[in-house]
């Protein structure tokens, strides 16, 4: 399923105090607004995120953006212009998405930065479960409902309640009929997408949220969010992994290397596809994570990876490296085969593995040797190939 996530960034933020608006703020040197994207743009399931702010924000939006990775930036689609609630504003960045509807939308506040990757994980599973789904987090404290006279009503029970959280997850369609049968009736004071969907008669399910994900509502939370990030100062640490994979030739009229299918004489035996070079690039990966190989992630005993397409493999590595907050920063694969040459798809092949990966094309090297007629690669009896990956994985730093 399609995923699209939704920023609303439109509100003024009053309550946080004088100056700009507490999603452009600064935290630890980085607008508010650039952590909380930073978040979403490097999830694996995340195809593509919107935003939508306030009119006058243009230019402290765009500079917020400017600060991002420039392959993160091209999964971010035109900005929206939100209305004068908050649930306009996400009604009408909906709306914006509806030309290119995706199957699943995440709807998050921008000042909630520490949106974490297995929250939207969570996120994303539970709207593919249910349909309409809100991250919750137990209550401690002992709740009581009271009334104009400050006198108390009820004492609700505790375990039966959930403090609520973003990002809240739906399928698109659902969510934004619901939106437009709220305006239709005049309704614009719903102040999150669970409570409107509710509204709509949308059965709406709660999974584990975060308590780590505050949102940043006072001043007294952004000291409390830099105390944090203080407190978890983190270093990165790089790594180095290498991986190897061989394929023995067989019938056939093609092979797939680099994720691209080139024609050839002969096909590769193997489970999978038989991609070396995707093959060695996973395991590089994984090397340098120290998680094992390819056939620990994707046993070949397992049906269900009978002729798979190899990069399902590179994509799941790639995933552990960031849900670990890390970042892979290079790739380097050398192809051993005396046939079929390399030249006329290399560009393509890289081109492809950086799609894959959501590297810049710059960070991925692609090679070719022979083996000067030597061993089983050179009797052209096989193929194989060798990579390296580098990557940062995060330290804490004491």
């Amino acid at each position: 399923m399609s995923v699209a996530v939704l920023i609303v960034a439109a509100g003024r933020g009053s309550r946080a105090g004088e100056g700009v608006p507490k999603q452009y703020r600064l935290l630890d040197g980085q607008p508010v607004l650039a952590r909380t994207l930073q978040a979403f743009l490097a999830h694996p399931q995340v195809d593509r995120t919107i935003v939508v702010i306030h009119p006058n924000d243009l230019d402290l939006y765009q500079a917020s953006i400017d600060l991002l990775p420039p392959s993160l930036r091209d999964a971010i689609l035109p900005h929206a212009l939100g209305g004068e609630t908050r649930q306009d504003s996400a009604r009408e960045g909906l709306e914006a998405l509806a030309e290119t509807a995706p199957e699943i939308v995440l709807v998050h506040d921008a000042a909630r930065p520490f949106v974490s990757s297995a929250l939207i994980g969570r996120a994303i599973a539970a709207a593919r479960r249910s349909g309409a789904a809100v991250p919750g987090t137990t209550v401690t404290d002992t709740i009581k409902v009271v009334g104009q006279q400050g006198e108390v009503l009820s004492t609700p029970e505790r375990a039966t309640l959930r403090a609520i959280q973003t990002p809240q997850a739906f399928r698109f369609g659902d969510l934004l009929e619901a939106h437009r049968k709220a305006a239709i009736s005049g309704l614009h004071a719903f102040t999150d997408d669970g409570a409107l969907a509710e509204w709509a008669e949308l059965s709406v399910h709660v999974f584990e949220g975060d308590p780590a994900n505050i949102k940043l509502t006072h001043s007294a939370d952004f000291k409390e969010a830099e105390r944090r990030l203080k407190d978890h100062a983190m270093t990165y640490l790089t790594r180095l992994g290498t991986g190897f994979d061989v394929h023995a030739f067989t019938d056939g009229d093609h092979v797939w290397l680099g994720g691209i299918k080139v024609p050839h004489d002969r096909g590769v035996l193997a489970h999978s596809d038989g991609d070396v070079i995707l093959h060695a690039l996973t395991d590089a990966i994984l090397g340098a994570l120290a998680d094992g190989d390819i056939g620990t992630h994707f046993p070949p005993s397992d049906p269900q990876w009978k002729g798979a397409a190899s990069d399902r493999f590179l994509a799941h590595a790639v995933d552990l490296v960031r849900q670990r907050g890390g970042v892979v920063d290079h790739l380097d694969a050398t192809l051993l085969c005396e046939r079929p040459r390399l030249g006329p798809y290399r560009e393509a092949m890289r081109q492809r593995i950086a799609q894959i990966t959501g590297l810049r094309l710059d960070q991925v090297s692609l090679k070719a040797t022979t083996t000067e007629k030597l061993g089983f690669t050179g009797r052209g009896e096989g193929i194989a190939a060798q990579a390296a990956a580098t990557i940062r994985v995060p330290e804490r730093v004491e």
